[in-house]
């Protein structure tokens, strides 16, 4: 079955770019944030001590930051001058589910903040600036989980056969505040507030984790059916990672902070089931990276050259770092620890060619430049 790819690469234009505007600017470009939040963040997380990377990590954070507000900026200009376009992304179901990416990329600049943005500006300033990010993070994130399946039920209509990892987008927005929240569940008075926002990060865990159960059967089957994914979407596959690394993330963070907002009992097993479900859900994701791995090889030997889709290399490998990182807090193994420094090693290589590449795009032009028109290619590729 042909499907058609709407992803930025150089060789589809030609002739003389035109001049870089926002009308292509779409919501995929939160993944940048993202993938330079999760740098500092992790890096923060490590079970291991590098001397200069606490510092390295906080100016990642700013720069982050400072990347959220230019993207943010350049979103709202497109809204207000390309609204066709942007209505366009919504009723495209190879966009829209990059909406959830405005979610991540909020949450994790103000989750990276409290964790090393303080050190630059101070722990009043950071936990202001997260309150604001969280609150709009999740909100966002809730809408989205909602509204882009709605879409995709209702407008979009998707052939069997073409599910994509980019689905998991919009679902996987909620487990990030439940991963994130528990860094404001230390901030509340003992009481009521606690206790109902660590409850509440707790059904964020169920929603996205049971959503995501749903998605990825279908991931899975399209592959197995149809095939490798086209080139230029074979990085999407790392998106599954996400919830994974995430997921095991949030419940050793979410335990961590139990035994002071949760009574004695509860706080006991939120621990143990840190451990029960961080370790299995550890080794699929393994299993899962090195899948993923083969397949991206495999593209890069057939022809694979760059694209936006890169950036699925940097932040779900990302929350697989935390995730290790808390699993190797809670279990005491030195195996987790060498793990989560090996996946910070991936994320910190992926992240630097990613950057360098958009960079080298947006300066070409390549990036914001109008794509050629649709490009058709057959779901099993050679």
């Amino acid at each position: 079955m042909a499907i058609y790819l709407r992803t930025r690469t150089s060789p589809p234009y030609s002739g003389t770019l035109r001049r870089p505007a926002l009308r292509h600017f779409g919501p995929n470009w939160y993944a940048t944030v993202m993938g330079t939040a999760i740098v500092a963040s992790a890096g923060a997380a490590l079970p291991v001590h590098v001397p200069g990377l606490r510092g390295a990590c906080t100016v990642v954070w700013l720069c982050s930051a400072l990347l959220l507000a230019a993207v943010l900026a350049a979103r709202a200009g497109h809204w207000a001058a390309h609204r066709d376009q942007a209505r366009a992304h919504l009723a495209d179901q190879a966009v829209a589910p990059f909406y959830g990416c405005l979610s991540m990329a909020l949450l994790a600049v103000g989750g990276s903040g409290m964790t090393v943005g303080q050190d630059l500006i101070g722990h009043r300033a950071a936990l202001a600036l997260d309150v604001v990010l969280y609150t709009a993070g999740t909100v966002t994130g809730l809408v989205a989980a909602v509204a882009v399946p709605y879409l995709m039920i209702t407008r979009h209509r998707p052939e069997p056969g073409t599910a994509s990892p980019v689905w998991l987008l919009p679902v996987v927005a909620p487990m990030v505040s439940a991963a994130l929240g528990p860094l404001l569940v230390a901030e509340l008075p003992p009481g009521q507030g606690r206790e109902a926002l660590l409850l509440g990060c707790y059904a964020m865990f169920g929603l996205s984790l049971l959503a995501t159960l749903v998605m990825l059967p279908l991931v899975f089957g399209r592959l197995v059916h149809g095939g490798p994914l086209p080139l230029a979407l074979t990085p999407t596959l790392f998106l599954v990672l996400g919830p994974l690394g995430q997921s095991t993330t949030a419940v050793n963070a979410l335990a961590d902070v139990a035994p002071g907002a949760i009574g004695s009992p509860y706080a006991s097993a939120l621990r143990a089931f840190a451990v029960l479900y961080g370790v299995p859900v550890m080794g699929f994701a393994l299993m899962w990276l090195a899948l993923a791995a083969a397949l991206v090889v495999r593209a890069v030997r057939g022809g694979m050259t760059f694209s936006m889709t890169w950036w699925g290399f940097t932040f779900p490998v990302g929350t697989c770092v935390t995730g290790a990182a808390g699993l190797a807090r809670y279990t005491g193994l030195t195996a987790f620890s060498w793990l989560a420094v090996a996946l910070y090693v991936l994320l910190v290589s992926a992240w630097a060619v990613a950057g360098v590449r958009t960079v080298r795009g947006l300066v070409s032009g390549v990036l914001l430049a109008a794509p050629r028109g649709p490009v058709p290619a057959t779901a099993r590729t050679r």
